[in-house]
């Protein structure tokens, strides 16, 4: 949901509306801090609910006492996610990384002293997290309100509760663009969870999106680099520059991609060993090497078009985009490939890759292609007044009350 801000401050950015940055985050604060509520019966619980998907009782006791204590976690996120979208959008990245390095130093010293030291097991290791994230939250903020942006933070503000409804609607058209292509990988295992001899099977797939998580995030730094820098573009009017901007980040991204790609498919008997030493888990991950490189090489593509989409405030159409490419035609796809045709884990990821991955993909590309991109310039001024203007409209009116 803070990818919003991707939109909002990385175009007034560069419309030279610095004081909205500041009610723009202010305003995520209270979206996510109150969606945060929305979400804590998941964490508190999590023991019945994993017991209800037919988890193993130990783990799901196990996992129902960790997600407690990582409740205070779960509330950190409204506020530091925010946080770094307002600071990259004024390209102060060099900030977040050395903040995110104190972050894992306290994280590595925290986890030895609870796990180790004090021997708190998994819930230390919870307990650290949660110390450890917050020190992001503190540090982050602490930059922005102590000088380190001057235009762009200004104080707390009243006018952080004005317009609240529309920017719960951007948030979640945000937060549901991207949750629903995060959750079909998720499913994706759930699904192999539930095919005959599906340890190995669960085994591969996981390596597999591991390796994958792992290649994944370099094209997501194109993800968040091309969403700021084709909304700061636009903000300004250039719809020629946001334009060059965005066929920078695919081609230099699907480059690096194609080159992971070619690796998968020449160490493809030999990847697992990072892993396993397992001869059927290594045969497993041996098979499934292809549809790894071909995920990669989509996968390079398809943030960076997602990128573009945030940056140019096509959240919504994209989300209905992901839903109808994901769930109604790459699901049932990968089911019918798994269990009908009796392929298996390869079956459902294939379907699930090819009827989903893919076709988003061509359609994200076509879009992109096809965008009058002086008239997204046009666009995103007008975006830029409505909102600062219905912002002071009615500021006036309560302070005539």
């Amino acid at each position: 949901m803070a990818s919003a801000l991707e939109t909002l401050c990385g175009q007034a950015f560069r419309a030279k509306r610095y004081n909205m940055l500041g009610i723009y985050m202010q305003r995520s604060w209270i979206v996510l801090f109150m969606s945060c509520f929305l979400l804590l019966p998941f964490y508190v619980f999590a023991e019945p609910i994993l017991k209800l998907l037919e988890q193993p009782d130990d783990v799901a006791e196990q996992s129902g006492v960790v997600a407690l204590w990582m409740i205070p976690l779960h509330f950190s996120f409204a506020f530091q996610f925010p946080l770094q979208r307002f600071l990259q959008c004024q390209l102060k990245n060099h900030v977040i990384a050395w903040v995110s390095l104190i972050g894992l130093v306290v994280n590595v010293v925290t986890s030895w002293v609870f796990v180790y030291v004090w021997d708190f097991g998994v819930m230390g290791a919870a307990i650290a997290l949660d110390i450890s994230w917050w020190v992001l939250v503190f540090g982050l903020f602490g930059f922005a309100a102590l000088g380190g942006c001057p235009l762009t933070w200004t104080g707390f503000s009243t006018q952080a509760f004005v317009g609240l409804w529309d920017f719960v609607k951007l948030s979640a058209a945000s937060g549901l663009m991207l949750c629903l292509e995060n959750w079909y990988y998720r499913i994706l295992i759930l699904m192999t969870g539930h095919l005959k001899n599906a340890t190995v099977a669960v085994d591969a797939l996981s390596i597999c999106m591991t390796i994958n998580g792992w290649e994944m995030m370099i094209p997501l730094a194109f993800f968040a680099g091309t969403g700021v820098r084709v909304a700061n573009e636009l903000g300004a009017g250039n719809g020629r520059a946001a334009r060059f901007a965005t066929i920078v980040s695919v081609v230099q991204s699907t480059l690096i991609g194609l080159t992971f790609c070619v690796l998968i498919i020449i160490f493809h008997n030999k990847i697992a060993y990072i892993f396993s030493s397992t001869t059927d888990v290594l045969q497993a991950v041996d098979r499934l090497s292809f549809l790894l490189a071909v995920t990669i090489l989509l996968n390079s593509v398809q943030p960076v078009l997602s990128g573009v989409a945030v940056g140019s405030g096509w959240q919504v159409m994209v989300a209905y985009v992901n839903l109808g490419c994901y769930y109604i035609i790459g699901l049932p796809l990968g089911f019918l490939m798994g269990w009908f045709f009796h392929l298996g884990v390869a079956g459902i990821w294939g379907g699930m890759i090819f009827g989903g991955t893919a076709i988003q993909t061509v359609i994200l590309a076509i879009i992109t292609i096809r965008c009058e991109w002086e008239k997204e310039a046009e666009k995103a001024n007008l975006r830029i007044k409505r909102w600062s203007t219905s912002t002071y409209q009615d500021k006036d009116l309560m302070d005539e009350h």
